[in-house]
């Protein structure tokens, strides 16, 4: 006998329809899987024999041929053990024949029970973009799935409790999203920060328009400080952009069994020993990286120059581009990475090179080899360029707080709300993601901030890369001055924060 169970497949985050095509007959027993199954997937013989035996029904003595549909298309997981073990049981007459409205994607253990699998989340927004009703999954993916709207979701945890419901002697009640108060309290605040306005300024900005931001300073100076606070003052984020984050992490396997949807920007901060595909990611099944574990969030690399110079080329097009691609020989796989760049470094190998009052150590010309860790094209992608001095004792004892990170992210969410009403239907949401065009639209200056402009990219000779990454800081500026009209006093702020530009560094 012949049926068919719709499933779902996922290549990245691509997911994609897949019919489970099964045909019982007769002849010597033999139980085949076909349709580019790997390893995993073959594998689902064994366990679907274990599990139909040990729920306490009866595995058919006959010819069985698995087809995975389409079939010129690799499939990969765990996900289709649940599909296989139903097509078996209804093609051999012991359950009903299965909806066509129904799908079903999930992994079994010997005794029958139902486990969590990767990537459930893009797999069951696709099944609702492929009018499927009602999609059985995992009870542990249940909840990450329940953020979807317009498809009934069914948390199962044995294969007895899902057989139970199909012949409607159970009920399973579909998992409902509701979303949670959650407390973004944190232990760290910019008000715990002594001095350093001038870098707090520039986090600010780098906060409000997405733009990516050095830091460069001596040890010591509250570099790695700044930076573990600026999670506290980044926008809220978009449901949109939330979705698109929970993604990530349910293909990755890293979305918490409590969180249904990733409402906190992700603030990710690699050691300088990760691996090329650590950051970028691949492996034999590619998986996001750090890189894109950071996406609609911060990526953080503290001691830049000790990273490896592959590792930090890479990063070259995906923070241009906000898209990283895994080239393998069967497929390509692409993840999203818009990240906001946050890199913190020491001027010289020694630390203390152009410190008021201790003495570089470092032999003649370090500084400038250290720096030239750092390819120019990397830190011509990085929009702001900011000194963190030593802080005095005068300010370190001052018991007078300072402002508080809530202070600054309501400014923070001010300005990301008048970018998102500027840039609405582009699928961008900050500054620093504009396209030429739109700088070009979005950017309008006084006679004065042009002439500015003009003398500076002649003084400094400013790549083009250059111009547009002021021009960018600068509406983000004027943004927070609540101004539609950038002014001279905008423009000389963002090219203050091009101080690598400036070309002092070494001499």
């Amino acid at each position: 006998m012949f049926t068919s169970i719709r499933s779902m497949g996922l290549f990245g985050m691509q997911s994609y329809m897949v019919n489970v095509e099964i045909d019982v007959s007769g002849g010597l027993p033999h139980f085949d899987i076909v349709g580019l199954p790997n390893t995993s997937v073959s594998e689902a013989k064994e366990r679907v024999r274990s599990a139909i035996k040990n729920s306490g029904l009866t595995f058919p003595v006959s010819r069985i041929t698995v087809n995975l549909a389409p079939a010129d298309t690799k499939k990969e997981g765990p996900v289709y053990d649940l599909p296989i073990l139903l097509s078996v049981l209804a093609a051999s007459r012991q359950i009903k024949p299965i909806p066509e409205t129904s799908a079903f994607i999930g992994e079994l253990s010997l005794s029958g029970e139902v486990r969590r699998i990767n990537g459930a989340l893009p797999m069951v927004i696709e099944a609702m973009h492929n009018g499927v009703a009602d999609v059985f999954v995992p009870k542990e993916n249940a909840y990450e799935c329940s953020v979807v709207s317009g498809i009934n979701v069914y948390p199962v945890e044995t294969v007895s409790e899902i057989i139970s419901f199909l012949d409607g002697t159970a009920e399973i009640t579909p998992a409902t999203y509701t979303p949670k108060e959650e407390n973004f309290e944190s232990l760290v605040d910019f008000a715990d920060v002594k001095g350093q306005f001038e870098a707090k300024r520039a986090l600010e900005i780098a906060a409000a328009g997405g733009h990516n931001i050095l830091l460069i300073g001596p040890p010591g100076s509250g570099k790695s400080m700044l930076a573990k606070r600026i999670p506290t003052i980044l926008p809220d984020m978009t449901f949109e952009e939330s979705l698109e984050t929970t993604k990530i992490y349910s293909v990755s396997g890293k979305l918490p069994a409590d969180t249904p949807l990733i409402t906190r920007r992700p603030f990710r901060s690699p050691h300088h020993t990760v691996s090329p595909v650590g950051l970028s990611g691949g492996g034999v099944i590619p998986k996001p990286g750090e890189i894109s574990l950071a996406h609609n969030g911060v990526l953080f690399l503290d001691e830049l120059p000790e990273f490896s110079r592959t590792t930090m080329e890479i990063m070259r097009q995906p923070i241009e581009d906000g898209v990283i691609s895994i080239s393998r020989a069967q497929a390509t796989v692409t993840y999203p990475c818009s990240v906001m760049l946050v890199c913190a470094m020491n001027p010289c190998p020694c630390g203390y090179y152009g410190h008021p009052t201790r003495e570089c150590s470092c032999p003649g010309g370090a500084a400038e080899r250290y720096l030239n860790k750092v390819s120019g094209p990397l830190l011509d992608r990085v929009d702001i360029h900011i000194e963190v001095p030593p802080v005095d004792f005068g300010k370190l004892s001052d018991s007078e707080k300072g402002e508080k990170s809530s202070d600054i992210k309501e400014r923070v969410n001010k300005a990301r709300k008048i970018q998102q009403k500027r840039l609405a239907g582009s699928g961008i949401t900050c500054n620093a993601h504009m396209t030429a065009r739109q700088t070009r639209e979005f950017c309008r200056m006084t006679d004065e901030a042009m002439q500015m402009l003009k003398d500076v990219f002649e003084m400094l000779s400013l790549s083009a890369r250059a111009y547009d990454k002021i021009l960018r800081v600068a509406r983000t500026i004027a943004d927070l001055d609540n101004s539609e009209i950038i002014t001279d006093e905008h423009i000389a702020e963002a090219v203050q924060y091009r101080s690598l530009d400036r070309k002092f560094w070494g001499k």
